[in-house]
């Protein structure tokens, strides 16, 4: 079985739910409220359509403001862009970061995919999903609208196709350092307040 090493970022303004949208592909769990301040990479081992991936997921946290931008956009093979639906600003976000991506990465060698969350707060809803639909034929990447809160199923088929755009890629790239890794069960126990010291005692790295 072939097996492809792909690295993805995903990027969105604060508030967004864009760690609740990992969290609930990585490990089909929903947490609602999380206290990250920084970066989280996830190490993931995921297997469809006959091939296994190696896949690092890059959960940024404000990294515009921290000057790391850059460097995220040269590190990965593919992004999720996030947005919310119930927020217009985050919508707006998503499309400069599109943009950026346009400007920066080679065209045809970038897998990206735009991806709507909160849609099952419909009453809360601002942004429609055709302007997705359209923000994502501007600069010709996939989209999705998904629920973190709802299901696991629309984060897993929105990142298996974004992989599977992906691995196409991945073998073309010359290889690049990596970031330190996070297992997913460490992150978690600071999302959700642990200690310290109950932290130490999870194993450096995880595979899912």
């Amino acid at each position: 079985m072939t097996v492809n090493r792909i690295r993805v970022v995903v990027l969105g303004s604060a508030r967004c739910g864009k760690s609740a949208v990992v969290v609930r592909y990585l490990t089909k769990r929903y947490i609602g409220e999380y206290s990250s301040t920084g970066d989280f990479l996830y190490q993931h081992r995921v297997a469809f359509d006959g091939a296994t991936s190696e896949v690092e997921v890059l959960d940024t946290c404000g990294c515009a403001k921290r000057g790391c931008l850059a460097e995220h956009l040269r590190w990965g093979d593919a992004f999720a862009v996030v947005y919310s639906v119930c927020d217009r600003r985050s919508f707006l976000a998503a499309a400069e970061l599109l943009a950026l991506l346009e400007r920066t990465r080679l065209p045809g060698c970038t897998a990206v995919t735009l991806l709507g969350n909160k849609r099952d707060l419909e009453h809360a809803r601002v942004v429609k999903a055709e302007e997705g639909q359209e923000l994502s034929l501007r600069f010709s990447c996939q989209f999705y609208e998904v629920s973190a809160a709802e299901s696991c199923a629309g984060a897993a088929l929105a990142f298996h196709a974004l992989l599977r755009e992906a691995r196409a890629l991945a073998l073309l790239l010359p290889p690049r350092r990596k970031l330190a890794a996070y297992s997913v069960s460490k992150v978690i126990g600071s999302i959700l307040g642990l200690s310290n010291k109950s932290v130490r005692k999870k194993r450096p790295s995880l595979s899912i």
